[in-house]
């Protein structure tokens, strides 16, 4: 999970894409995206996911996780960086950042944009068919993973 996309003013919205089923959630980071704000940020967004659903983080080199160690301890989920100039090891959240660009131009004032409006975008997002999904949408998929797993757990009295 992980990028963070920039605009026109320095602005940024952070983005989380779960792999498996390629759901996105969108950090609001209206003025500071620094390390601090972003981890934290991060930390809060994590927290409203099924511990099962986020086993790691991957992150480019950017300085804004410079924090990396204080997330991990916070939600015991381990960061993996990027090799330098290699967005294929990110396929599925570089995928995911084109597909914001059709809601947030290049040079957009991010700032603008509030919390209720990043969900609205995840949203619009989450409910569009993918090709790699089989054409289910993530937020299909995503409900299908939850189901799996709450009846994997009343099966095998699992916590």
């Amino acid at each position: 999970m992980k990028s963070r996309r920039s605009g026109l003013d320095g602005s940024a919205i952070g983005t989380l894409v779960e792999r498996s089923t390629r759901y996105v959630m969108l950090l609001h980071l209206p003025g500071r995206h620094d390390a601090v704000s972003v981890r934290d940020a991060l930390i809060d967004t994590v927290r409203t996911l099924p511990a099962h659903l986020v086993k790691s983080l991957t992150w480019d080199r950017g300085s804004e996780m410079a924090e990396h160690k204080g997330f991990s301890v916070a939600t015991d989920i381990p960061v993996y960086f990027c090799d330098p100039a290699s967005p294929w090891q990110r396929g599925s959240n570089e995928n995911t950042n084109g597909l914001l660009r059709q809601y947030f131009p290049k040079g957009t004032d991010l700032s603008v944009h509030d919390r209720e409006r990043l969900a609205a975008v995840a949203a619009e997002l989450n409910g569009r068919p993918r090709k790699t999904l089989g054409w289910e949408t993530p937020a299909e998929r995503l409900a299908k993973l939850l189901t799996e797993n709450s009846i994997y757990q009343q099966c095998c009295n699992q916590p």
